[in-house]
């Protein structure tokens, strides 16, 4: 079968090969790229994110990346996002009293984890939502986050006949959002790339999504 090619979008984010070296493993054909034409051509594209909200942003918009990740969801392209490149799929995002527009693909506002001790760097479970593909058959396993912020409340309402949402939380203290699967746009706020097996099947259950037919 032929593997799913899957751009991993290349806007200055920092070391994302792990990133790709992981989707490889997982099953796909990942390729690291600026080319808009693979961004939107491609089966599946990652957009990766570290670092701070607004930062991130900037970037994105410096590469006109976000109208490429918008005209790929209006598709129905799949794409997902992980850390701050979940983040950004929100409205907007406070970090450290400065505020920055997200992407607005999702209601809602990225802030700082109520919680004595920050960042919230480990192994952590999660609460898998009604309904997921990411964690299936890894419900009960343990994924690696790095963060101080994240999403808090999840208040998008999907009307019939579309699908609900799959939003699966996790808790530092408080509780946040952990991942979303809402249509062709799906993200997690921890790293599955350096999450283990779990990571790796997770992967693979998001590229089982895409179908393997050749460009």
């Amino acid at each position: 079968m032929t593997r799913p090619i899957v751009a991993v979008l290349d806007y200055g984010s920092g070391n994302v090969h792990s990133a790709v070296k992981a989707l490889d493993a997982a099953g796909a054909d990942a390729r690291l790229t600026k080319d808009k034409k693979l961004v939107m051509e491609a089966h599946g594209l990652v957009v990766p994110g570290v670092g701070a909200f607004a930062a991130v942003m900037g970037a994105l918009r410096a590469e006109r990346s976000e109208e490429l990740i918008d005209r790929r969801l209006a598709g129905g392209r799949h794409v997902l996002g992980i850390c701050v490149g979940m983040q950004v799929m929100f409205e907007r995002g406070v970090e450290r009293g400065v505020g920055a527009e997200g992407l607005g693909e999702w209601p809602g506002v990225v802030r700082e984890i109520e919680a004595p001790v920050l960042p919230h760097m480990g192994w952590n479970t999660v609460e898998v939502g009604e309904g997921s593909t990411l964690f299936r058959g890894i419900e009960n396993e343990r994924f690696y986050f790095v963060h101080s912020n994240a999403a808090q409340d999840w208040s998008l309402e999907v009307m019939p006949p579309f699908p609900q949402p799959s939003v699966t939380w996790a808790t530092h203290h408080s509780r946040f959002i952990a991942a979303v699967e809402n249509g062709p746009l799906s993200a997690t706020q921890f790293h599955p790339e350096k999450s283990g097996e779990a990571g790796i099947t997770l992967l693979k259950n998001w590229i089982g999504t895409l179908g393997g037919a050749t460009l």
